[in-house]
């Protein structure tokens, strides 16, 4: 495989990034706030969480993350901690401590929202995640639950937009390991085309 902390994509390639995987949706209020874990710009990602409670963009949130080498908490406990310190009242915050991959937060999840909200009750999803795996939180949600009306929502700490992602290192090294996946998690059964409206 090419070396894409290197290789410097086409405009093509670059164009359908853009269109197809670096996307964004419309957002309107949801029943819950689905906050996958990060080791990677987590005060974006909280600040992005605690403005969504404060505008009325959600209900519920869960937090989905494990123990990442190098910690002694998960990213659960670390991201769910700094909401309530910035004002989301806890008990409307969800918890998954064990999962270790994008997958595993949703498969995880889905039982801790089941016996607390009951899945039914769900009918619309905010996913907030890195800007460079974009649309594979939504497209693994689908693929494990595709009853709910998905959202998407990224941040990220790098200078450049994302539309420009390929000007710096390491944010085109992100975008194009996430892009490359799509494909094969697609044929393997991981993620379901999410048909975005």
């Amino acid at each position: 495989m090419t070396d894409r902390s290197t290789r410097l994509p086409t405009e093509a390639e670059i164009a359908a990034i853009n269109a197809q995987h670096l996307i964004s949706t419309p957002l309107k209020p949801a029943d819950l706030l689905f906050v996958f874990g990060t080791r990677e710009d987590v005060e974006q990602r909280v600040e992005e969480a605690c403005r969504l409670w404060r505008e009325g963009y959600f209900r519920w949130s869960i937090v989905s993350g494990g123990v990442t080498p190098g910690s002694e908490l998960s990213e659960c406990a670390i991201i769910k901690a700094a909401m309530v310190a910035r004002g989301v009242p806890a008990e409307f915050i969800l918890e998954e401590h064990r999962s270790t991959n994008t997958g595993e937060n949703v498969t995880f999840s889905l039982p801790v929202i089941d016996a607390a909200i009951g899945l039914a009750n769900i009918r619309s999803v905010i996913c907030l995640g890195n800007s460079w795996t974009a649309r594979r939180y939504p497209m693994t949600l689908h693929r494990h639950w595709p009853e709910v009306e998905k959202m998407l929502i990224t941040v990220d700490g790098f200078e450049a937009p994302p539309s420009l992602w390929h000007t710096d290192p390491v944010f085109r090294s992100r975008v194009l390991a996430e892009w490359d996946k799509i494909e094969p998690y697609k044929a393997k059964g991981f993620i379901a085309e999410w048909p975005v409206v």
